[in-house]
């Protein structure tokens, strides 16, 4: 490798790993948070309906901002848009500190959310940043970052918890201020410049998701139906995954926390040392393909024992598959999107992610009650399964798509 081609890859890499320590500590408020506020809104006499609209609120505010950051990121470049959503986390988390009634959460939850909505911006940095055969893997390392700080965050915050209602808060907004600083410092902007005469034929901020309704069978809407199915399997066994194991094997809410490290650990080893080897043996096609199996068959396989030591196996199958389905199906929509609109295909699939997120706790919860404990289970496993047939019989060259990236 020449001088210029060393100095270019460490130049992609320290773009990379300040990225990753951004979205890594954003996480971390967002989990120190998360587990708190059912306990707080109760203290004000919330019901668990309450609750559950607050939580959901999130994901309505992400479906709505994300495709709007995803467009402001094509026009005025990532690292705005970036800033300007840790900026937003930062606000929401400081008024979940001092928030004295129910609506202040909704509107803590609603401000998060748009901000939340960067998560396609993040990915199209990496588009920006990482050549086309790295992209899978730079999504892992990502997403494997999110998961360290969506693993420490809960703790931090019941030890804040200790001093007060208003310390998680602070806290997390502490953090996300410290961030913005290191983002302001280190992080630069990703998206180069238009050639001259280039001009980019911008659409209507929702002609993305319509065209994906529209014209399902194309490459790029396609490869979103997809990932949102996966995103629906997963959501909706989280959402009732603590129902299910207080139902079927005892678990309480003081043993729940050990599955979850359980689960997360294991995506976190996937998408940060097995992913990259993945990919580069099966390509990014494949990798997908392997992650749809894994996810459905995690899925229908979860209520057919009875026995924890089969249990803990199958549980493997879910953080595994999504670990491969995502990072490659988010590198294949970049490879597959005009180089101008990468941001807002990306935003564009992170709404129908946010999509799936608002439906999947709704249809979970119901089949559970409903239907009984394996029926939400069944039913996510036959989406994704549906869904996932569209990735066997994607038309996709990644080869092609390298040589053409490169050049």
């Amino acid at each position: 490798m020449s001088p210029s081609g060393k100095g270019a890859q460490r130049d992609q890499l320290k773009r990379l790993s300040v990225l990753i320590a951004v979205a890594g500590v954003d996480m971390l408020g967002f989990a120190m948070v998360l587990p708190l506020l059912p306990f707080y809104a109760l203290k004000l006499n919330a019901t668990p309906e309450t609750i559950g609209a607050i939580t959901a609120s999130y994901s309505v505010a992400q479906l709505l901002a994300a495709p709007l950051w995803g467009r402001v990121s094509d026009r005025y470049g990532r690292r705005p848009a970036l800033l300007a959503g840790l900026l937003a986390s930062a606000v929401a988390f400081a008024i979940f500190g001092f928030a004295s009634s129910v609506w202040l959460f909704f509107l803590m939850r609603l401000i998060q959310g748009a901000g939340g909505g960067t998560t396609g911006v993040a990915q199209a940095y990496v588009a920006d940043t990482v050549a086309a055969g790295g992209r899978a893997q730079a999504i892992g390392w990502l997403s494997s970052a999110t998961a360290v700080g969506f693993m420490l965050g809960p703790v931090i915050g019941s030890l804040a918890a200790r001093f007060g209602q208003v310390a998680p808060g602070l806290v997390a907004a502490g953090l996300c201020l410290l961030n913005v600083l290191f983002a302001w410092r280190w992080l630069p902007e990703s998206k180069q410049p238009l050639k001259a005469g280039e001009r980019p034929a911008y659409r209507p901020v929702w002609h993305g998701a319509w065209q994906v309704v529209r014209h399902p069978r194309g490459p790029v809407p396609r490869l979103i139906w997809i990932y949102a199915a996966g995103m629906l399997g997963f959501t909706a066994m989280t959402s009732v995954l603590a129902l299910y194991l207080d139902k079927e094997f005892g678990v309480t809410e003081k043993s729940i926390g050990w599955v979850f490290l359980y689960v997360a650990t294991l995506s976190l080893v996937m998408r940060s040392l097995l992913l990259g080897p993945i990919v580069r043996r099966l390509g990014e096609p494949g990798t997908m393909r392997v992650g749809t199996i894994c996810l459905t068959l995690g899925l229908v396989l979860y209520p057919l024992t009875h026995a924890v030591w089969v249990l803990a196996p199958i549980m493997a199958l879910v953080p595994i598959g999504t670990a491969l389905l995502f990072p490659a199906t988010t590198a294949l929509m970049s490879h597959a999107s005009e180089k101008a609109e990468v941001g807002t295909t990306m935003g564009v699939a992170q709404t129908f992610a946010g999509l799936s997120r608002v439906v999947a706790p709704l249809i979970a919860t119901s089949a559970f009650q409903r239907f009984g404990s394996p029926a939400p289970f069944y039913l996510a496993g036959a989406i994704v399964m549906g869904v996932g047939v569209l990735a066997f019989r994607l038309d996709v060259a990644p080869h092609a798509l390298r040589e053409s990236d490169a050049a």
